[in-house]
């Protein structure tokens, strides 16, 4: 391994853990050294006995980021287990799709909370003990739809936007902290979010057609941008928005 990219001796705490994309970046952490400790609303316990076959330390705490004070709580974890707090994955979010003019007032709520509010006191938290020791990366991951509308997902635009305006400001304000603030931006992966969208032939067709490498993406294509940004390789890289989307906003 590149020594700039060894996450041994480094904590992580990843959230929305337990599935999807967040278990890829959880494991992929883990490959290159790090310990995690792995949030999610449902429990995370088969992700974290990965972990642990990978050779690395793994917590799982189950927590409704939604929840106020429940950011400080999961930081509060990692720190309580590991004694520190090095790497911070803000992955977890929701989606819901209506048209704008049905949009009900619950469902903008949910979104906006989870993939805008929790990103920020989570990365408040996670930076009050990595200003202590100056070092610290945050990962942020906000979506394609940071740079377009989309088609009935109102909120969760108006969240994925938030999102990448919210990494450019942490990052001008905890630089000089050495924080590292970025964001990974996932073009169309195969999770959960997008099961829909997959199981529409005409829809899943219209975007495979418009994607370069002409395949949905996976979790594993993420693991490289997510150790690049919690290591040291990405120490002089702030305030970036990364996108990994098989050339989507290229086309």
């Amino acid at each position: 391994m590149i020594p700039s990219f060894d996450l041994r001796g480094k904590a992580a705490l990843v959230t929305g853990a337990s599935t999807g994309l967040g278990r890829g970046m959880t494991l992929a952490l883990a490959a290159a050294g790090a310990d995690i400790l792995l949030v999610d609303h449902v429990a995370s316990g088969a992700v974290a006995d990965e972990v642990r076959a990978l050779g690395r330390r793994a917590l799982s705490v189950t927590l409704d980021l939604s929840q106020k004070g429940a950011a400080p709580r999961a930081v509060e974890a990692a720190i309580g287990e590991y004694g520190k707090i090095d790497i911070l994955i803000n992955n977890a979010g929701i989606i819901r799709r209506a048209p704008a003019v049905e949009y009900t007032e619950a469902d903008w709520d949910d979104v906006m909370t989870l993939n805008a509010r929790t990103v920020f006191f989570m990365a408040q938290a996670a930076a009050r003990d990595m200003k202590k020791r100056r070092y610290g990366k945050i990962i942020n991951i906000a979506s394609l739809l940071s740079f377009q509308g989309g088609i009935l997902v109102p909120s969760y635009a108006a969240s994925k936007g938030a999102v990448a305006q919210l990494t450019k400001a942490l990052a001008n304000e905890w630089a000089s902290d050495g924080i590292c603030v970025n964001a990974i931006a996932p073009g169309y992966m195969a999770t959960n979010n997008t099961k829909a969208l997959r199981e529409d032939p005409v829809r899943s067709r219209a975007i495979l057609d418009r994607i370069p490498a002409g395949r949905w993406g996976t979790p594993e294509d993420l693991h490289g941008a997510a150790i690049f940004l919690a290591s040291p390789s990405s120490d002089y890289v702030n305030g970036h928005v990364l996108v990994v989307d098989g050339g989507w906003l290229a086309r």
